[in-house]
């Protein structure tokens, strides 16, 4: 299937909290992408309780599209369960994830797609990260605490451009409701003998606004990162 000989079916998802802006514009860039690359695709919009006209957005994109459909959670869950849902709704033999803000190229999707031939996870970092010098420092030190407590040797582990073979998700048991649902996934897939490998990826400044670290979000995912390392420790 991935190896050059046919084509590859691909569900596509993204999450979207208030992303009124981008939503439209990230469903048709991935439309046009998947439909070069794949037999089959689906798109996926995971609407995680926005307060704008994302939902209604999304709606319309489906009833034009066959192709896209939309996972609403009425309320707002988080990052990670976002993509929880998204993994769990991805229904065919590969799954990509990206972030809804418009940050990376879904063009580049196909740079990864060869490299899932001898492989189960391609994981994505930024060549330049586009960021502001507050998520920078925060990254820096995110992606170091994982290195020296779990080991884990990837660049960037949060980055939003990934793509999986679906039998991991049939393997490892997710936990994590916030960012660290990455980090999750590589260390579990790595503990279950999943081969990843690495890529480098575009990024792009943020349109509207901008993420931002409330101290709440920050202890929650240090108390989740406690709570994974002896997950992944429990015999």
């Amino acid at each position: 299937m991935t190896g050059g000989l046919e084509k590859p079916r691909i569900s596509f998802f993204f999450p979207a909290c208030n992303e009124e802006e981008t939503v439209e514009e990230l469903a048709l860039r991935a439309d046009r992408v998947l439909r070069k690359v794949t037999s089959e695709y689906e798109i996926i919009i995971v609407d995680d309780g926005s307060t704008d006209r994302t939902g209604e957005i999304a709606d319309r994109l489906a009833l034009e599209n066959r192709r896209i459909r939309v996972i609403r959670h009425p309320q707002n869950r988080g990052y990670g369960s976002a993509l929880r849902s998204g993994f769990t709704g991805a229904k065919l033999d590969l799954i990509f994830y990206t972030d809804g803000d418009l940050q990376f190229d879904v063009a580049e999707l196909p740079r990864l797609i060869p490299l899932i031939g001898e492989a189960d996870i391609v994981s994505a970092y930024k060549i330049r990260r586009m960021d502001s010098w507050e998520r920078k420092i925060v990254s820096w030190v995110y992606n170091t605490s994982l290195r020296l407590f779990f080991g884990l040797p990837f660049q960037d582990v949060n980055c939003g451009f990934k793509l999986y073979r679906r039998e991991v998700f049939d393997t490892i048991e997710l936990k994590s409701t916030r960012g660290l649902i990455d980090a999750e996934v590589l260390l579990k897939a790595r503990k279950a003998g999943y081969k990843i490998v690495q890529i480098g990826v575009t990024h792009f400044k943020r349109r509207e606004g901008g993420s931002r670290y409330r101290v709440r979000e920050i202890v929650m995912t240090i108390v989740q990162m406690f709570e994974l390392w002896r997950d992944i420790h429990r015999k």
